[in-house]
Formats: structure tokens, C-alpha cells, sequence
């Protein structure tokens, strides 16, 4: 399949957002994996969203300072109530989760319902707009993830519950902004699961299924004019089993 340079332009700057996703939240995934609480992501991820549209409602610029503090203020006083939560009620604390993400979700429809754009607002938030992710923000996000996975790697055994819950807002708050909230649960979750049965170079063996699952994933929605989000979780998906499949064989026998 050849790519005009036009495509090429866009394609370039979406890869390189999934690669950045890619590199801070697989190791931060296996880690949720380890905890059991696989949906942690989707409440921080949904209480950033509605961080982001209640900012939108108040009319503040999309892409001003005042967002990123709204969406990461929304993130980090999440990540404190499932610290407090996990504190107290760790038997349960998959299950408040899910009602954090629930009442987040329903929150979020609420004020769109309100805004004449609302639907279309949730479906970007939801599955994203990485295709038109502007070359000029990536270094500053770059920065950014730097940041937390220096924090992750460095600090990893003297951050603690409320350190972890902290780092993890943050990156979810920027990420399910540059790729949307699907993706951003799929990167988080499949390379971690794919790989749990094969401990030997896991890390590695996670970040090639996440940028080899971007990469085919823009390509096939290019080629067949799909949403790319999607087209993006299928493939991720679809490779990460192929991967726990091929992994996993020698063991089994």
C-alpha cells in the first residue's frame, strides 16, 4: 500500500502520540493488572473527561491552561477518593470503581445534554481524534511522559498507593485527551494481559504489542477509510492475542 504525503503527514504525528501513550502506560498497566483493578483507568480517564467538558460548559478556550487544570484537577481528586477507598474498603474496591466511573459517565452526559455539540463532543472524547493530533503539542507531551516514566522507573518503590494513583491521573488526564478513552483503556490493559503468562523481557515484549497494534491500526484505517480509534483497539487487541497465543505455546506443552 502506497501513502501520499499528505497521508503520510498525518500519519506521522498520530503514530508517535501512540508511542508516547504506548511507553508510560504499559508499564503503569501491568502494574494495574497486578493490583486487580483493571478499571481504574476508565474512572480516572472518564473523571479527566468530565473535567473537560464542565470547562468546555464554562466556555473556557478548548485548548487553554485553564482545561489541562480542570481535566487533571478532576483526575487527581479521583485518584485521592480511590486512594482513600482502596484504604478502607479493599475488598470491594473494584466495584466502587465501577460505580466511580458510572456516576462520571452520567455526570458528563448531564452537561452535554445541554450543549448543542454534545454528542459529537462524547464521541471524541471516547474514541478520540488521534488523525488530528497537531505536530506542535507532541514535544511538550513528550516532556511530559518523560516526566512520569522517570517518576515510575526511578521512584517506583517510595511513591507508595497515593503516589501511583497520582502519577497514574496525570497520564491518563493527557492521554485520553490526545487519543480518547478507548484507546487509552486499551493500551493500558492489552499489552499488560497479553503478555502476563510471559514473564521473560514482558516490558518489551508489551511495548511491541502496543506500537506494532497503533501502527497497523492507522495503516487498515487509511486503507479502508475507518474511524481510526477503533480501527486502532481492534488491532491492538487482535495482536495481543496472537501474542499470548505464539508466547505462550512453549509452556503449555
Amino acid at each position: 500500500m502506497s501513502l501520499s504525503s499528505a497521508e503520510l503527514g498525518i500519519l506521522w504525528p498520530a503514530f508517535i502520540a501512540g508511542l508516547l501513550v504506548t511507553a508510560t502506560h504499559v508499564p503503569l498497566g501491568m502494574q494495574v493488572l497486578e493490583r486487580g483493578i483493571v478499571f481504574i483507568d476508565l474512572a480516572i480517564a472518564q473523571a479527566a473527561a468530565l473535567g473537560v467538558i464542565v470547562a468546555d460548559y464554562l466556555g473556557w478556550p478548548p485548548s487553554g491552561p485553564a482545561v489541562q487544570v480542570a481535566a487533571l484537577a478532576a483526575a487527581l481528586l479521583c485518584a485521592l477518593l480511590l486512594t482513600w477507598t482502596e484504604r478502607h474498603w479493599a475488598e470491594v474496591q473494584e466495584a466502587v470503581i465501577g460505580v466511580v466511573f458510572v456516576v462520571a459517565s452520567s455526570a458528563a452526559i448531564l452537561v452535554l445534554s445541554k450543549n448543542p455539540h454534545g454528542s459529537e463532543n462524547l464521541k471524541d472524547l471516547l474514541s478520540g481524534q488521534i488523525l488530528w493530533v497537531s505536530p506542535k503539542r507532541l514535544p511538550f507531551d513528550a516532556l511530559f511522559y518523560g516526566f512520569i516514566l522517570a517518576c515510575w522507573f526511578g521512584l517506583r518503590e517510595r511513591i507508595g498507593r497515593l503516589g501511583f494513583y497520582a502519577l497514574f491521573g496525570c497520564a491518563v488526564t493527557v492521554s485520553v485527551q490526545l487519543v480518547g478513552l478507548f484507546l487509552v483503556f486499551t493500551t493500558l490493559v492489552v499489552p499488560a494481559l497479553a503478555t502476563f503468562y510471559s514473564r521473560r523481557r514482558r516490558l518489551l515484549k508489551a511495548y511491541a504489542i502496543g506500537a506494532v497494534g497503533y501502527a497497523v491500526g492507522l495503516l487498515l484505517s487509511v486503507a479502508a477509510d475507518l474511524p481510526s480509534g477503533a480501527m486502532i483497539v481492534c488491532a491492538i487487541v487482535a495482536i495481543g492475542i496472537l501474542a499470548a497465543l505464539i508466547w505462550r505455546a512453549p509452556a503449555a506443552t
